[in-house]
C-alpha cells in the first residue's frame, strides 16, 4: 500500500532565530513528514529538540559545523530512517557540516548546504567542494539509487532562475563554471523536480535583505530537490513556499509517493 509524504527543505539562516520568528507554528500548519534544514548555525545542545518532538519529529539528526554559529545541516522526521550517514568522510567538507543523509525504505534523502563563493578564497573552496561532492555522489548512487539531494546549492542553473542574468553573469552563484557543474551533476541521473511542474520564470527561493529585493521579487532560485530519475513517476508536486518569512530563503516542498 502506498502513501504520499511531504518533504520540505529550508535554509533557515539560523535555527534559533527562525524559531523566534514562528518556525514551529509554521511546521504545524505545513505538516511535512521529513524536513531538511540548512544553515542551522547552532550546536545540537543549543537547539530546542523537545519543541520539535512535540511537533511530531521523534527522529532528529543534527550535523553542525565545528565552528560555532556557522553552517550546519539537519534532518527531522516523523518516519524512522533505517540508516543515517553523517558527512561524507572528507574532512575539509565535514568540518563545515554540509551533508547529512537518511535512508527511508527504498529511497534516501540528503540535506545539503553547498558553500557560497563570497570571495576568491571561498570560491576556490566552493569549486574544490563541488569536485569532491560530484565524486562522492557518484559513488553514493551505487548504494542509494533512489536519492533525493535537497538543499541550498548556492547556484542558479539557468537564466530563468535569476532575476538579472546579464548583469549577474560574473557573480558567484551564476558563473558559467558553476552552472556547467550543476548540469553535469544532474547528468548523474537527477531531475530538477521543480521544473517537472513549473516552467515559469521569476520563481525564486532566495532574496537579498537589501533594497526590498523580496518585495520586488529580485531573487535567485538556488534551493532544489534534485531527485533520482528512477523516482520521477512517484513525484507528485513541488512548490516554493515563498510566504514563509523566517529566513532570506523560501522553503521548498516536494510530495512523493512511497511504498
Amino acid at each position: 500500500m502506498s502513501q504520499t509524504i511531504k518533504l520540505v527543505s529550508y535554509n533557515v539562516n539560523g535555527i534559533r532565530a527562525a524559531l523566534r520568528k514562528g518556525l514551529g507554528q509554521w511546521l504545524t500548519i505545513v505538516n511535512p513528514d521529513i524536513v531538511c534544514f540548512q544553515e542551522i548555525k547552532a550546536m545540537e545542545d543549543q537547539v530546542d529538540k523537545e519543541l520539535f518532538r512535540q511537533l511530531g519529529y521523534e527522529y532528529q539528526f543534527w550535523y553542525p559545523a565545528r565552528r560555532k554559529g556557522y553552517s550546519g545541516v539537519a534532518i527531522l522526521s516523523k518516519i524512522q530512517p533505517e540508516d543515517v550517514i553523517y558527512g561524507t568522510g572528507i574532512d575539509f567538507m565535514d568540518a563545515e557540516g554540509r551533508n547529512l543523509t537518511a535512508r527511508f525504505g527504498d529511497f534516501s534523502v540528503m540535506s545539503l548546504y553547498l558553500p557560497s563563493g563570497t570571495n576568491d578564497e571561498r570560491l576556490a573552496i566552493k569549486f574544490r567542494y563541488m569536485d569532491a561532492f560530484y565524486k562522492y555522489t557518484s559513488d553514493l548512487l551505487r548504494n542509494e539509487p533512489n536519492l533525493i539531494v535537497s538543499g541550498d546549492y548556492n547556484i542558479c542553473h539557468k537564466p530563468i532562475d535569476i532575476h538579472d542574468p546579464v548583469r549577474l553573469k560574473n557573480v558567484s552563484g551564476f558563473l558559467p563554471e558553476e552552472r556547467a557543474w550543476l548540469s553535469a551533476y544532474m547528468d548523474l541521473g537527477f531531475d530538477d523536480t521543480f521544473r517537472l511542474f513549473d516552467p515559469r520564470p521569476h520563481q525564486y527561493t532566495w532574496w537579498s535583505y537589501r533594497a526590498g529585493a523580496r518585495q520586488r521579487n529580485k531573487g535567485w532560485r538556488i534551493d532544489y530537490h534534485l531527485a533520482s530519475r528512477t523516482l520521477r513517476r512517484r513525484i507528485q508536486r513541488h512548490l516554493i513556499l515563498r510566504d514563509a518569512s523566517h529566513s532570506d530563503h523560501a522553503p521548498i516542498l516536494l510530495e512523493m509517493e512511497v511504498k
